[in-house]
């Protein structure tokens, strides 16, 4: 107990042993959905070569990332957030990154991203960029990331799709039809029945029980197992396996730039950043604020060690090819239980680590198992458009392109630089030109040239 004091302070912060056990174990499950999930994301793309990543060896590298960083959080943050591949960092990864570059090199431009926020954490500059970006903006990225996650899952599922005379469709005929898009249905469904009711590990379990549900499904049914997608979910040979960590340090720093061009490394790179950086800012301060860690001056108590963590992890996630990790907003399902310090992240990273013995498990998710957790997500982030100022149109209008043209043009990085350069532009017609941040002028130049790309070269 002395030892778990001196580390963790837990009598200055009302914490006592067992809840912070009960937390740790809550935040895990509340999360661990990401283990199935990130290896699905990413295996469901490929890059520049055609390539794409086994989910064995995703699965091992989510789980390590997610226990080396969380224990990082636990012993130099001292704070009660559980870590883990970033849902719609990973959709960056696997969708704008890899189609221009290989997966060693998009994994090296996570990795460049997790260096880049540790030298904002450290130097100050952070400020700078946070304030040049308008908050309204801010929201609106998690907005957007939110519909163009839950797209993906749409999509992944086979509920829409772009087949028939539209962009876009119910099912592939216009209609539901076919197995897997019932199983999706039924997983969607069970989801937010178990979530609206506030069962622990509602995401997780839901997996679980759609997965087994699939399995049965296809062993009784006759299924083309192309309609399952990446994954089909057959009964594993084994339960417990030797960890793969193939993907181990399988990153290249600046390829990147050489085989998709500078500029648009460049542009992923600042995606990556931007997505990462604010919505970790967003998630310690909010969870941080429900633990009642956060001071009378609306500080969080070594919030410089905390965002510094929330760096190193990305550049964990990159190195083993994870994609970035980052804070969990699911920590606040923990902190609920009562974790108050870094010891209830000891338990989640510990926890976490343990999966990794379990990785043919995740084989056996399919895609119509999973997906229901990405459109859940998704509506999970949408309730950042509440705090967009609708009525005032100098920042509803770039809020609305940032968050429509993420889905509509399969773009993350499509639908920030609309916004920015919405915003500038409005503000500059309207003469407000003191509204306007210098560094916010040197963004939009940079997303304008990114646009005009083609046209330019």
């Amino acid at each position: 107990m002395i030892v778990l004091e001196r580390l963790f302070e837990l009598t200055a912060r009302g914490a006592t042993v067992g809840r912070e056990v009960r937390g740790g174990i809550t935040t895990f499950m509340a999360m661990a959905y990401i283990i199935l999930l990130n290896p699905i994301i990413l295996a469901g793309a490929k890059d520049v070569t055609g390539a794409q990543l086994s989910i064995g060896q995703l699965t091992t590298a989510t789980a390590l990332a997610g226990a080396v960083s969380t224990l990082l959080m636990a012993f130099v943050g001292n704070a009660p957030f559980g870590l883990a591949a970033g849902l719609g960092l990973n959709a960056v990864v696997a969708y704008q990154a890899a189609p221009f570059m290989t997966w060693p090199q998009a994994m090296g431009l996570v990795v460049l991203e997790g260096l880049v926020i540790i030298i904002l954490a450290v130097s100050g500059v952070r400020r700078l960029i946070m304030d040049s970006i308008p908050l309204a903006l801010k929201h609106a990225i998690s907005v957007g990331i939110g519909m163009f996650i839950t797209l993906i899952g749409l999509v992944d599922a086979g509920f829409v799709s772009g087949t028939g005379g539209t962009p876009l469709q119910l099912g592939t005929a216009g209609h539901l039809t076919g197995w897997p898009v019932t199983v999706f249905c039924f997983g969607l469904l069970l989801m937010i029945v178990l979530f609206i009711r506030k069962t622990p590990g509602a995401i997780l379990l839901s997996i679980v029980i759609t997965t087994i549900l699939a399995i049965v499904v296809n062993s009784l049914a006759v299924i083309d197992p192309k309609t399952w997608g990446v994954v089909v979910p057959r009964v594993p040979d084994s339960i417990v396996s030797t960890p793969d960590f193939g993907l181990v340090g399988q990153f290249d720093l600046f390829g990147g730039f050489v085989t998709a061009g500078a500029l648009t490394a460049t542009i992923v790179l600042f995606t990556l950043v931007l997505s990462g950086f604010f919505d970790a800012m967003g998630t310690i301060i909010g969870v941080a604020d429900e633990a009642g860690l956060v001071d009378t001056r609306g500080r969080v108590p070594r919030l410089g060690r905390i965002l510094t963590v929330d760096g190193v992890a990305g550049m964990v996630g990159g190195s083993v090819s994870a994609s970035a990790n980052t804070v969990f907003v699911e920590s606040a399902a923990g902190v609920g239980e009562g974790a108050r310090t870094g010891l209830a992240s000891v338990v989640t990273g510990a926890l976490l680590g343990l999966t990794m013995l379990f990785t043919p498990l995740a084989e056996v998710v399919p895609a119509a198992a999973a997906a229901p957790a990405l459109v859940l997500v998704g509506a999970l982030m949408m309730t950042q458009s509440r705090k967009v100022p609708w009525d005032d149109l100098e920042l509803a209008v770039p809020a609305f392109l940032t968050i429509a043209l993420m889905p509509f043009t399969y773009s993350i990085t499509n639908g920030v630089g609309a916004g920015v350069i919405a915003y500038t532009l409005i503000k500059a017609a309207r003469g407000k030109w003191d509204e306007i941040p210098w560094l916010l002028w040197v963004v939009s130049l940079i997303f304008l040239v990114y646009f005009a790309i083609d046209g330019l070269f």
